[in-house]
């Protein structure tokens, strides 16, 4: 990382929201003797200038004269009890280790910017281990009474966000992310025990529940089942809908507590439906998912409801309900967008997916929201597969999957479904090829569908025939499918090998033979010509007998 690039992130992890309360910073010049000498002494000046000072030293890249700084002005607020100085310098000092303990050469532990791998991790553990100390000072420093309730939560929610920020770098190493999961663990849990609203030594409902939805996540990214579990469980036994046994809400509660309460249990029902997704318990999943979409007047972010769509979908996707899979996808989009969240261009891609699986005749990227992707790099083989899709160009299809088959496959659920959408596509290409013929060779069709396998194109047909959706029967030895096909315009694209025997399939799916037909058919031609040879016979007998 550039000396610019640090020095633009701490910047932005500085809080100076706090400080504006304190006034404008007052530059002495050294010829004043450093300040004014009636304040020399007072106590508060040498907090205030000490913690500009640290912050002066933060800003230089002084990470140790900074640390040291700080420290100083803890020390000198000890009495009679910790002041705001303390828990804004504490604030510090847990965002410097932070920051450092997910960097190799910018801690405040060794200087050194050639360390070995093994050191630099032994470092950056060190860096954690000083994290979670100093933020338990934070805590003890919150609930000794040092600021009030307001500004801790503000302060606290700020330093989650950071530490939640980190696990979830995408530049990082694996070993690192892990690293950063156990950190932010060990901070979510001494949070949760302070905050607390029953047992903790500074109760607070409201950042007692956010921590513990960063926790439940956090167990769901490291696959602790049995903690998610338990974190679930705490968080539905304290929440207490506001509503009576009619499902009405109570007399007294006011409506803003309802949309919060409300807000709140679909933060745990995302929880939960995760949680479902990763156990495949798709019965439980629906029935969450299901009281989920039954709330009403709760406001949870953008992108807690764009989570419980889109795994919905998955949940419609895998019980193969194309169409309502395709809706839930569209909601999901459209929060993920709302929020800003970059994985609203995933999403829409599952969703062009799911559009085509259902085969419908709307091109997802027609709506409003979906328009402005349709060019976007990452979005613009889909929209190239769904213009294929909806004209019938299967070539064009499955050339377009061929050639962007890593950007495809690289996504595990689409991965999962691209034989369904191939076949859909052949399916779809078929109905409209045989639609104006009443019999067409298999060999024709195999053709027509970029010469897919003759067998594949049987199975297919047949497929078609027993799901009612083709009225018609396969000869299997000649290779034919035959249409009962009535009116003028019927045509046939083949013309049938002579043969003896063969087996056809109904509408209705039952089985007839031909043999059976033929012979029929040569019965009714030898009656007609005994009937024929009789009348010529009677004939010539009258014939002669008038000669006579």
């Amino acid at each position: 990382m550039s000396d610019y690039e640090y020095e633009d992130e701490y910047e932005y992890e500085d809080d100076y929201e706090y400080d504006e309360d304190d006034g404008e910073e007052i530059a002495y010049d050294d010829d004043d003797g450093g300040g004014p000498p009636d304040d020399a002494d007072d106590p508060n000046i040498k907090k205030e200038n000490g913690y500009y000072e640290a912050k002066g030293y933060v800003e230089e890249r002084k990470i140790t004269e900074a640390s040291e700084e700080f420290e100083k002005v803890i020390d000198l607020d000890k009495d009679p009890k910790p002041s705001e100085w303390t828990f804004k310098s504490m604030k510090q000092l847990t965002k410097l280790y932070l920051r450092a303990s997910s960097t190799s050469n910018s801690s405040p532990i060794s200087s050194s910017n050639e360390e070995s791998s093994d050191e630099v991790s032994q470092q950056q553990k060190q860096n954690a281990e000083r994290v979670v100390y100093h933020y338990s000072r934070l805590l003890k420093c919150i609930a000794d009474g040092a600021v009030t309730q307001n500004r801790a939560e503000k302060g606290i929610n700020g330093l989650l966000d950071k530490v939640s920020s980190q696990t979830h770098n995408h530049h990082m190493a694996r070993s690192q992310t892990d690293h950063h999961r156990h950190l932010a663990r060990d901070v979510y849990v001494a949070t949760i025990d302070t905050f607390n609203p029953r047992t903790g030594k500074f109760p607070n409902e409201r950042l007692w529940f956010k921590t513990n939805l960063k926790l439940g996540q956090l167990y769901y990214e490291l696959n602790n089942i049995s903690k998610l579990q338990a974190v679930i469980k705490d968080l539905m036994t304290l929440h207490h809908p506001p509503s009576n046994n009619t499902g009405n809400m109570d007399v007294g509660t006011s409506r803003s507590e309802a949309k919060t309460s409300e807000t709140n249990l679909m933060e745990i029902y995302a929880l939960q439906i995760q949680l479902y997704s990763k156990l495949k318990d798709n019965k439980k999943l629906r029935e969450v998912f299901n009281r989920a979409m039954s709330i009403q007047g709760g406001i949870p972010h953008p992108r807690t409801l764009a989570l419980i769509q889109e795994l919905g979908g998955k949940m419609h996707m895998a019980n193969r309900e194309f169409e309502a899979a395709e809706k839930a996808f569209f909601q999901a989009f459209k929060s993920y967008d709302e929020a800003g969240d970059p994985s609203r261009l995933r999403c829409l891609k599952i969703l062009v997916m799911a559009s085509m699986l259902y085969a419908s005749t709307i091109n997802p990227f027609d709506s409003q929201e979906a328009r402005p992707y349709r060019d976007d790099p990452e979005i613009k083989v889909m929209t190239t597969l769904v213009q294929a899709f909806q004209s019938n160009q299967i070539r064009e299809f499955e050339q377009t999957l061929r050639r962007n088959e890593k950007k495809i496959m690289d996504d595990e659920f689409i991965r999962e479904y691209v034989q369904d959408l191939l076949r859909t596509m052949r399916i779809q290409c078929m109905s409209s090829l045989v639609a104006p013929y009443k019999r067409i060779s298999f060999k024709y069709i195999s053709r027509e569908l970029n010469d897919v396998p003759v067998e594949e194109v049987e199975a297919l047909l047949v497929s078609l025939i027993l799901d009612g959706k083709l009225d018609g029967r396969v000869d299997q030895v000649n290779g034919i499918l035959e249409r009962n096909v009535s009116g003028p315009g019927a045509a046939a694209v083949s013309s049938s090998s002579t043969s003896k025997e063969g087996v056809g399939v109904s509408g209705n799916g039952s089985v007839t033979s031909w043999n059976e037909s033929l012979e029929g058919q040569s019965c009714a031609a030898l009656t007609s010509l005994t009937k024929n040879l009789e009348s010529l016979s009677i004939a010539v007998s009258s014939l002669g007998v008038r000669s006579l």
